[in-house]
């Protein structure tokens, strides 16, 4: 975040719903650099109060709802982001979450009707106490952004059967860290869950001076699950992630 050695965007989904999650510091300067209309956004994730993940979350909701002259788009976050905690204020001022059209505060296990998609807050273990990750049902596949996260006893079930995992994994092998996922981590995780791709991001400055590429050859190589290291503005197509038995070549659905 502070380097922007890699940049702190995000993610964005775009289809039946344009969702933009966990707008990190430059998130709305990226997406107008690559022509990602901002105010074409309809729904914000936000997984927790760090300002990687939470820093554009307010401008996001400016672009939504036209400087707020229209009521529109759907916030969906843990307590943390809407109302504080023990370890941080609201990020999402009362003057900002008035203008959205529907806020829902969630809990692991909480899932909202966002219309075309569908999305369950699923459970992390990180600094902020009220952290979630997001299992998100597409009409091409389920996909789960981990957001950050440590590893514990039942992660995993989170994750089975989804098409796409998208995993933060701060660290390479060898050197864990708390609140996080290492290489090591990740390998464990998809020995479990085998889903049909895996994404990891989120990166540290140790990853990056690890090398990313090679980090996640070895957890494809570890755990029999395809595994790629994201790469800033890299583009997918979820429905050209091919099933495990029907798996081509990264570049049939990679820019």
């Amino acid at each position: 975040m502070i380097t922007q050695k890699r940049q702190t965007g995000g993610i964005r989904l775009i289809g039946s719903s344009n969702i933009q999650i966990d707008p990190g510091p430059g998130s709305v300067v990226y997406s107008n650099k690559l022509n990602l209309d901002p105010t074409k956004v309809d729904s914000l994730l936000i997984s927790h109060c760090h300002p990687d993940h939470d820093c554009d979350a307010e401008i996001y909701i400016e672009a939504m709802t036209n400087g707020g002259t229209r009521k529109r788009g759907s916030l969906v976050a843990p307590r943390g982001i809407i109302r504080g905690n023990s370890i941080c204020e609201p990020r999402i001022s009362a003057y900002h979450r008035r203008m959205v059209g529907r806020l829902f505060e969630v809990t692991p296990g909480a899932a909202v009707d966002l219309g075309s998609v569908k999305v369950k807050a699923v459970a992390a273990k990180h600094e902020d106490p009220d952290a979630v990750g997001f299992r998100i049902s597409l009409p091409s596949g389920d996909l789960v952004y981990t957001s950050d996260t440590e590893y514990f006893e039942g992660i995993e079930g989170q994750f089975r059967g989804v098409k796409l995992l998208v995993m933060c994994v701060l660290r390479p092998r060898g050197v864990p860290i708390k609140g996080h996922l290492c290489t090591d981590d990740a390998t464990k995780i998809l020995s479990q869950t085998q889903p049909d791709l895996c994404v990891i991001t989120g990166f540290g400055m140790r990853m990056i001076y690890a090398n990313p590429d090679r980090e996640a050859k070895f957890i494809q190589e570890s755990s029999g699950v395809k595994t790629v290291a994201a790469r800033d503005n890299m583009r997918m197509g979820l429905g050209k992630v091919e099933t495990r038995q029907k798996q081509r070549p990264l570049g049939t659905f990679l820019d």
